[in-house]
């Protein structure tokens, strides 16, 4: 007897809510709530005294290799820098553990956001095997009891459907722009500076930014629009808008000299074999990541 499995691998999405997009009332429980999930700016000086602030960034840009090739939702990674930025906030801990800590941290938002979360077994190897099961899963109970079991953070991913919402009636171009203000706040969330912005207005720059590059036109009326929805300065619109656009110019002149020695990567198949077309891309150490 042959049996038909009608199955797909799709996974389904709820629509968005349009009740809840244009209730003001979610959009200011979202602005009352956003600072208590901020890390504080200082702790590279106040807490850390052997991760530095480059050390940081590799990781991060590491961290969205790997979500990336997974294809994982776009809300999962800054959500994993959250959750790592509030524990170095709190806790001090070796260069050496900061793989480890991204890796938890990872597992952590995917668990939150994914319908099929990244399996332990993925993210151990991911490291190069540098690090174990057990001490995945162990650094998983220590961060959420650092994190007091708080992770359902605010971030700059649940402004950005508020914001296009009630300023871009165009469907299509809503979407252009929607996909562009992601990969700022993603870029955002690899650099240290961005630490002490808010996530509305990290949000609201990443829409700034992406309609400034897409319709090459003077976005004053825009800055003036998001000032009106969610109550920022617009001068702090603009420069928070600016320094996004300068971080993207810098990542991409950067990305282009390293672009010819860039190393091979790693292939991670459904059974869980890794082919390598070289040395391993992820070194153990923290100071020997080179993107």
């Amino acid at each position: 007897m042959n049996l038909m499995c009608c199955e797909t691998e799709s996974q389904r999405r709820a629509y968005e809510d349009p009740v809840l997009l244009k209730d003001y009332r979610v959009l200011q429980n979202l602005l009352q709530t956003e600072d208590r999930y901020m890390p504080s700016p200082t702790y590279f000086s106040c807490v850390q005294t052997d991760i530095k602030p480059y050390m940081r960034k590799m990781v991060a840009q590491w961290m969205l290799e790997v979500c990336e090739e997974q294809q994982c939702e776009e809300e999962v990674f800054p959500l994993a820098m959250n959750y790592m930025d509030r524990f170095l906030t709190v806790v001090d801990i070796p260069r050496t553990r900061l793989q480890l800590l991204g890796a938890v941290c990872m597992f952590l938002a995917s668990k939150l956001k994914e319908t099929n979360p990244l399996t332990s077994e993925k993210l151990v190897i991911y490291t190069d095997r540098s690090i174990t099961l057990e001490e995945l899963t162990e650094m998983e109970l220590f961060v959420l009891s650092k994190l007091k079991w708080d992770l359902s953070a605010v971030t700059p991913h649940d402004f950005l459907e508020q914001i296009l919402s009630r300023i871009c009636p165009d469907q299509e171009r809503c979407n252009v722009i929607k996909k562009h203000s992601q990969t700022f706040i993603a870029l955002c969330s690899t650099d240290c500076k961005f630490i002490n912005y808010p996530p509305s207005m990290i949000a609201a720059g990443s829409v700034g930014a992406a309609a400034h590059g897409l319709l090459k036109t003077d976005n004053t009326k825009l800055l003036q629009s998001l000032h009106q929805i969610l109550n920022i300065d617009v001068d702090c619109l603009k420069s928070c808008q600016d320094q996004i656009e300068q971080t993207l110019s810098s990542n991409l002149s950067h990305m282009a000299q390293l672009s010819e020695s860039a190393p091979p990567k790693v292939e991670i198949h459904a059974n869980h074999r890794v082919q390598h077309e070289g040395q391993p891309t992820t070194p153990t150490d923290v100071q020997d990541i080179v993107f």
